[in-house]
């Protein structure tokens, strides 16, 4: 019913627009437009709408809410590559490996905290205090429900997770999936961390990638 038609800033930030099924055909032509300097792109004020052309390849309709189709789009203005759109430079050191006959693949092992939602600066589980939490059973299983939901939602579309654990921080876990081409991993870490953020809000909590959020807990 609605695709989510998004790109990542130079800070890492996931911005999209909404399109009703019905005009994603008119947005897969003309695309959905941005103010670049509302998106911290290196533009004024002045600048012309910066056009994200949805690209059909990351497409992924979301299992936990079917009615959404996930798109990301490569950032045009007046017809020219952004060209300090993340998914453009990645674009173009795949071509410059390519003509070497090379071709770049690479795999993620993403890490994330999640925190309680009422205070940010406490993560969710006050039982997950070890000294050496690493691989703790007893907090993995107390975040059961919000982890396997996320991890099905990897796989239903198409990531091939194949381990999960709790990492060295108190309240951080890590989610492996089979490496791939690189502009495929880099969208489907997109993915993820919305998959990830979204659900664990689901789930009463909040999620950071932010890899050292305490300076007295290890990151």
């Amino acid at each position: 019913e609605f695709f989510l038609v998004s790109f990542v800033d130079v800070f890492g930030v996931l911005r999209s627009k909404m399109v009703p099924a019905e005009a994603i055909g008119f947005v897969q032509k003309e695309g959905a437009g941005f103010a670049p300097f509302a998106a911290y792109q290196n533009y004024g004020p002045d600048a012309a709408d910066m056009i994200a052309i949805p690209d059909p390849t990351s497409l992924i309709q979301v299992p936990f809410d079917k009615s959404i189709g996930f798109v990301i789009g490569d950032c045009y203005i007046n017809g020219e590559k952004v060209p300090d759109s993340p998914r453009w430079v990645l674009k173009e050191q795949i071509d410059k490996a390519a003509k070497d006959g090379y071709v770049f693949k690479t795999g993620v092992e993403p890490e994330f905290f999640l925190l309680s939602a009422d205070d940010h600066l406490c993560i969710s589980d006050p039982a997950d205090s070890k000294a050496k939490p690493c691989y703790e059973t007893g907090a993995l299983m107390r975040r059961f429900k919000v982890l396997t939901e996320i991890v099905n939602t990897l796989n239903d579309s198409g990531f091939g997770v194949y381990q999960t654990d709790h990492e060295d921080a108190n309240g951080q876990f890590e989610i492996n999936w089979h490496y791939s081409d690189c502009l495929t991993t880099a969208d489907r870490h997109v993915f993820f961390k919305w998959v990830v953020k979204t659900l664990a809000e689901k789930h009463g909590f909040r999620a950071t990638f932010m890899p050292k959020p305490f300076a007295n807990k290890s990151g």
